[in-house]
């Protein structure tokens, strides 16, 4: 078997993966990075879902390398499409002009800036990138990573990797499995949390809804219906638990209410209709002409996939569920095709276009990989609880930690759960990242690189979002380069007050933000 030798290795290709990636290279360390997809990227790309950020982000509340990739991803449209002079001028430009975000954009551009940001490490040799590459196994010497076996999956060729620090950034947590190290999947209990929404009984099962989600567009008069998905019936069908009716309708709960709210495609009673939610092109940002539709994404309720799990689970159930979900992304599609009710009494919008080259061109159109909002997550020297961030629990503001690495705000949002339980939508403060979330309590030389620092299940649901997932991953880069430098571990970094200091020092002139100015819950 070939061995590769690095300095950082990053299992996983997310968003996280990628800052953490950009900062350790940054500071002179080799990086060795791996993705099982032939994009980099994750939720932003291969998962097509449009950066879901707070309201202050414009102006801060986020890294300075977060916003040059948000400023890289403007300027890609600036310099190389052909925007109306209004749009190009606007400094905060929304290629989409979708509602849910402040910047919708095509997924392709976001790895072509992606890459962008990474190409001179790569040219210098610091940076590796591995793709398709999926972990195989963690070879462990007492509470240290030693290696991480990949097997490429076009190649089918293994290589071990070999490394003194490595960054999980995987969508499931994987190397936290793999390598044995202590972690949590799913709800924990009430008892063990102490936390008001916890649930009664710690159940492993009790994952958030995946998304399998997929772009289209609208051309009337013509007829782009799909074929009828195997699985279409079960879906059109399907009337879930507390769901006010079908789950395929324009009827869905309010998560923060559960009472029952309609939109329709183009136009709904909070004036908030589905087509323009993710819409990630506006013709009306582009010269007349360029484009022949809108493109927008859907990542809808309709297409939440919760009757069964994908995280801690056998290959063959994993891939059961995923495959679920796919079914039931084209069935909503197929629904909106032929039996969708109109506004105008008529049924079916035959004009919608499946435009899988948005998402890489994949088989069934729909996107490379899943949206998963929960990973493992890492049991950690401190874990960020309810009780820490909960607007309706800490009336005078959010738990201040001493080892704060970053910042975050984001509203505790939880889609439906495996088992039942439905939606968790509660106001938050904007809070801090505590360095203590990211260590674990036992092994010496793993960091988390996305959702699975130390959160609770329902701590994660404001945790799990672009810009935080991207501190994460950042932090993770540096500290294993700081660590890697001074011949520290990550453990001795926070318990050390002047190692701590200094630290938290190195971030500052990264640009990374460690507390937030007086705000308002979110």
């Amino acid at each position: 078997m070939e061995a590769l030798r690095t300095d950082v290795a990053i299992i996983g290709g997310g968003l996280g993966a990628c800052a953490a990636a950009l900062a350790a290279a940054r500071l002179g360390c080799r990086v060795l990075l791996t993705e099982e997809t032939h994009w980099l990227g994750g939720q932003l790309t291969n998962q097509a879902v449009p950066p879901d950020e707070h309201r202050w982000i414009e102006d801060f509340g986020a890294t300075a390398s977060y916003r040059a990739l948000r400023r890289g991803i403007r300027d890609y449209y600036r310099v190389h499409l052909p925007l109306t002079a209004e749009a190009r001028a606007r400094e905060a430009l929304n290629p989409g002009n979708g509602w849910v975000s402040r910047l919708c954009h095509d997924p392709r551009v976001a790895v072509a800036v992606l890459h962008q940001m990474m190409i001179p490490h790569q040219l210098s040799g610091r940076l590796l990138a591995m793709l398709p590459q999926r972990p195989l196994a963690a070879w462990t010497h007492g509470d240290r990573i030693t290696g991480i076996v990949v097997r490429g999956i076009e190649s089918g060729r293994d290589v071990l990797i070999e490394a003194p620090y490595f960054i999980d950034a995987t969508p499931y947590g994987d190397l936290l499995d793999l390598a044995g190290v202590e972690h949590v999947l799913g709800a924990e209990s009430r008892a063990e949390t102490g936390e008001p929404h916890a649930a009664d009984r710690a159940d492993p099962r009790a994952q958030q809804a995946i998304t399998v989600c997929f772009a289209m567009e609208h051309l009337p008069g013509e007829d782009h219906t799909i074929d009828r998905p195997r699985q279409y019936a079960l879906w059109r069908d399907l009337r879930p638990p507390g769901w006010p009716g079908p789950l395929l309708s324009w009827t869905t709960s309010r998560p923060e209410t559960h009472e029952p709210l309609t939109r329709f495609l183009f136009e709904a009673e909070d004036g908030h209709p589905w087509w323009t939610f993710r819409r990630i092109l506006d013709r009306a940002n582009f010269e007349e002409g360029f484009a022949r539709s809108d493109v927008t994404v859907v990542n809808w309720p309709q297409n939440d996939y919760w009757l069964g799990p994908v995280v801690g689970v056998d290959p063959a159930e994993r891939e059961r569920n995923i495959g679920a979900a796919r079914q039931l992304s084209l069935s909503l599609l197929y629904w909106l095709q032929t039996e969708a009710p109109r506004p105008d009494g008529g049924v079916g919008y035959p004009g919608l276009r499946l435009r899988g080259d948005v998402v890489g061109g994949t088989p069934d159109g729909l996107a490379p990989a899943p949206y998963v909002r929960e990973s493992r997550r890492l049991r950690a020297e401190l874990t960020v609880l309810e009780q820490h961030i909960a607007y309706p629990l800490r009336p005078d503001g959010p738990e201040l930690f001493e080892d704060s690495v970053g910042i975050g705000s984001y509203r505790i949002d939880l889609h439906p759960r495996v088992g039942g339980a439905g939606y968790l939508d509660t106001g938050c403060w904007p809070f801090q990242i505590p360095l203590g979330a990211m260590i674990p309590v036992r092994v010496e030389n793993l960091l988390p690189g996305g959702k699975n620092l130390g959160v609770t299940h329902i701590t994660n649901g404001a945790f799990r979002l672009h810009p935080v997932e991207w501190t994460v991953g950042e932090v993770a880069g540096l500290l294993a380069a700081f660590c890697l430098e001074k011949k520290l571990t990550p453990r001795a970094v926070r318990n050390r007050p002047a190692l701590l200091e200094a630290f938290q020092s190195l971030l500052q002139r990264e640009g990374i933000e460690l507390s937030w100015p007086s705000l308002a819950p979110v």
